[in-house]
């Protein structure tokens, strides 16, 4: 549970001395409590009483950022359960597996995919963010190889797999500026890579055989000032992973229990050779509740889906996916071209520009801002209707483009043709089909019509 300020209070030396900047020191813990401060701000606090307030104010699963600049991805810092309680804020990483014992082309295959596919969906650029690079060869200069050409060759960030600590560590300073994750620290390795990971601080990713080994490795490198950590429960299938990842979750969040509050990383590559089942794997573990997901192949009509899925679970329920309010050109549109115009709200505008670019009419597509809103709601809110529409329509410019003065509007708002055709004047209002899977009949026999008039 979140400390509150009352409780902040009974640590504080509820002098009032205002020198923190507030007028008394109840006002200061509020506020603390909010995140609307630092703790250093109290100038009478001893080291010990701000260790504990600190640690009792981070989030109940800690932040970890994996890679440098844009490629950078934060995992962790999760509040909820459920999405529907608020929202998850830090998107899964999906992570592409590459062998050291891949040939050539394969492996310069697996680095092109991770460039070229790349998916816009409402106004976002959806693609994958790792590469997981697997030391299997036990060739040590082999492996070094392959993480020298991801690291200058690529900007993404890098997940580092190799049970042999010489050449784990060996292969972190090649790329330590990137900030990789070094996997995995195990009970049996973390006594002599904790100095090493001090010498040189980058994420670990520790592996235990089930939950309860995690605890004290966790516990260890905590001591030892090491919090940058990914857990790995060893889960060897979906059942085992689905009560794993639970577990974890449920203890961090439920329980507060520190030693478990980090994110987690999963490994559908190693659970399956099947790829349609290693796919809904991963979306298993993109609802709940991995922080990396590692694929051994990314193609197209695998990686969209799960892309998609991810920007859906991330996106805050609370508000609704929007576009950009404007005019949207499809299949290249000349001035003999239809308008036609909808609402803002993402789904709406997929599922209506997909359907004109299916007729293969070039055509211009207003999209009208209303906060979010599909065509029903947006009308009954006031917000889609004659008085809003025509200004926009006039501020578009959408008149000067066209050779022709006709708007073509949802068949569900066939009610609101006579009060835009008012605030139109000398423009022909046309009551378009009711649902987008029309269009492409729609708008084909419209422009015959047009041509034969």
């Amino acid at each position: 549970m979140p400390l509150k300020g009352s409780d902040i209070l009974k640590s504080l030396p509820k002098t009032n001395c205002k020198e923190c900047g507030f007028p008394t020191c109840f006002a200061f813990a509020m506020k603390l409590a909010t995140g609307g401060v630092k703790v250093d701000s109290c100038p009478y606090l001893s080291p010990e009483v701000k260790e504990q307030l600190e640690d009792a104010l981070a989030p109940p699963i800690k932040l970890v950022t994996i890679g440098s600049g844009d490629r950078a991805i934060n995992l962790g810092e999760e509040e909820v359960m459920h999405r529907h309680e608020k929202t998850f804020y830090h998107p899964p990483g999906i992570a592409l597996l590459i062998k050291d014992t891949e040939g050539e082309g394969k492996i310069e295959e697996k680095i092109k995919k991770m460039t070229d596919l790349q998916f816009e969906r409402v106004g976002v650029n959806l693609k994958a963010d790792l590469l997981a690079l697997y030391f299997e060869s036990g060739d040590r200069k082999n492996f070094e190889a392959l993480v020298k050409r991801v690291y200058e060759g690529t900007d993404l960030g890098i997940v580092l797999i190799c049970e042999d600590m010489d050449v784990l560590f060996s292969a972190r300073d090649i790329c330590h500026d990137r900030q990789p994750l070094l996997y995995p620290i195990t009970k049996d390795n973390i006594d002599e890579s904790i100095p090493r990971i001090k010498k040189a601080p980058t994420p670990v990713g520790v592996r235990g055989e089930g939950i309860a080994q995690l605890i004290p490795l966790t516990s260890k490198l905590k001591e030892a000032g090491i919090t940058d950590i990914v857990l790995d429960p060893g889960s060897k299938d979906l059942k085992e992973g689905l009560r794993d990842q639970t577990f974890i979750r449920r203890a961090a969040l439920k329980q507060g229990f520190r030693p478990l509050g980090y994110p987690t990383i999963a490994f559908p590559c190693f659970m399956t050779q099947d790829r349609l089942r290693e796919t809904l794997l991963a979306a298993a573990f993109i609802t709940k509740y991995a922080g990396i997901i590692v694929l051994s192949e990314v193609e197209r009509h695998s990686l969209y889906p799960l892309l998609v899925q991810r920007l859906n679970i991330y996106t805050d329920p609370r508000r609704p996916m929007m576009v950009e309010e404007k005019i949207y050109e499809i299949n290249n549109p000349n001035e003999s071209s239809p308008v036609l115009i909808t609402t803002n709200f993402a789904l709406t505008y997929f599922a209506v520009s997909s359907e004109i670019e299916a007729s293969k009419i070039p055509s211009f597509l207003c999209i009208k801002d209303t906060e979010g809103l599909c065509v029903l709601a947006a009308w009954t809110t006031g917000k889609f209707v004659g008085e809003t529409i025509a200004p926009f329509i006039k501020k578009s410019g959408i008149g000067e483009r066209i050779g022709h003065k006709k708007l073509v509007i949802p068949g569900l708002m066939a009610r609101i043709k006579g009060e835009l055709e008012d605030e139109l004047p000398g423009w022909d209002i046309i009551i378009g089909p009711r649902e987008a899977s029309e269009i492409p009949t729609f708008l084909p026999s419209l422009v015959e019509k047009w041509k034969s008039n």
